[in-house]
């Protein structure tokens, strides 16, 4: 057991504790259903894709070396042997000086080794062409093969199913996609203050907020989300929940109760469960009282309840996590798509903790965009609604002097 509020682990060991949870099972899905879940196994084609040289352009099909040195000013001129259609594979080869009529995805004839645009040729009548271009073979066509050869492994397992990648499957006759299985994740809020959305709060009450950030977050990654009833500041409230959740999920999120006051019951409830607390703190901020715990071989993030604390914790570990047991090799170690911009003032951070602050961006034509520190207090939204995104000071630094290229992941 690893834990000890004031002894924060750091980012880095945190996100190798949250490794070696494993991956979820795989499962077949439709490939409809398939967008956004990653390949459980590598992809090998078995046919040639596509399966015969086609044209790439409307235009005529030739032999590219009949067209030696055509140009504007020397026209070459052939005979047109025949009209292919799509969907019809020539029976014929095309006699050397002759050409043929194609149209953007037919079948070469055999012998043609090049496509000429229509808009470098003009019929002539009388079954003569003149073509105003030479060309170098393979222009304009696609060879046998050149997406997928027999053999070839075209997806390697671990890829994100993209449109073009589900396309590709689509292309290699595949119906059905094994994948890394979706996450199921139970969401708890604890809080004797905490009321639902449609109630009005009485003096000292506020309404559940983390319950539906943080589903619309998991929901956002690609998982699915569940939420439970409001807890109070309760041991065998907090316990009989949070052995429900873990029961029904693959991750349990619980927001309240992970700091050290006298009603957080957390980390009680997990040890009465039997979870080996593998973390009480990181350092990080917002977000240090942070608790990992597992559950039954199942990850429990235990989040701080202040809202901005909540989902910055969240988009540090949360997310990367949930990509990681849908089946992603990469889900810790790729760099999140950030893109540059210019700070416009000084940042302070307190070295050995790893901040995450809000910026807002002010766009800027011909330069990189100001980035605008968003400051203030981890319980206010309004930090969050103001910024567009964030920046990473490294806990080894004091902070970020104002003009300095800063790398701002969206929110």
């Amino acid at each position: 057991m690893r834990e000890g509020f004031f002894r924060a682990v750091s980012t880095a060991q945190f996100t190798d504790l949250l490794r070696a949870f494993a991956p979820l099972a795989p499962e077949t899905v439709d490939l409809l259903a398939a967008r956004g879940r990653f390949l459980a196994a590598d992809v090998t084609a078995t046919e040639n894709l596509p399966a015969n040289p086609r044209a790439a352009m409307d235009g005529y099909a030739v032999r590219a070396a009949d067209l030696f040195g055509a140009t504007d000013s020397n026209p070459g001129y052939l005979d047109l042997a025949m009209d292919i259609p799509i969907g019809m594979v020539p029976d014929a080869p095309l006699p050397p000086g002759r050409c043929a009529r194609i149209v953007t995805g037919a079948v070469l004839p055999q012998g043609a080794d090049a496509v000429v645009m229509v808009e470098y040729t003009e019929d002539m009548g009388a079954g003569a062409v003149e073509i105003r271009r030479s060309v170098a073979p393979g222009d304009n066509m696609l060879f046998a093969g050149e997406d997928a050869a027999p053999g070839q492994c075209v997806l390697p397992a671990g890829t994100r199913l993209r449109p073009q990648e589900i396309g590709m499957l689509a292309a290699l006759g595949h119906e059905r996609a094994g994948v890394g299985g979706r996450p199921r994740v139970g969401v708890l809020s604890t809080g004797d203050e905490l009321v639902p959305v449609a109630a009005t709060p009485r003096p000292g009450q506020i309404r559940d907020v983390n319950s539906h950030t943080l589903s619309a977050m998991v929901a956002a990654a690609g998982a699915a989300p569940r939420t439970y009833a409001l807890v109070p500041d309760d041991l065998a409230g907090i316990t009989a929940a949070l052995a429900a959740a873990t029961a029904e999920n693959d991750l349990t999120l619980l927001s309240g109760g992970s700091s050290v006051g006298a009603r957080d019951f957390t980390l009680d409830a997990l040890r009465a469960l039997g979870a080996d607390i593998l973390a009480h703190g990181v350092a990080i901020s917002p977000g240090k009282p942070t608790i990992l715990a597992s559950l039954g071989g199942r990850p429990v993030i235990g989040l701080p309840g202040q809202v901005t604390s909540a989902q910055m914790v969240m988009l540090a570990f949360g997310v990367p996590l949930l990509a990681h047991l849908a089946g992603d090799p990469a889900a810790f170690d790729r760099p999140p798509r950030t893109f540059p911009a210019e700070l416009s003032r000084n940042v302070a951070s307190k070295q050995g903790r790893e901040d995450h602050v809000r910026v807002r961006l002010e766009a800027r034509p011909g330069q990189l965009p100001l980035a605008h520190p968003v400051l203030g207090k981890s319980g206010l939204l309004k930090t969050l609604l103001l910024a567009d995104g964030c920046i990473v000071i490294p806990a080894d630094r004091e902070g970020f002097p104002g003009g300095m290229e800063v790398a701002v992941r969206l929110l």
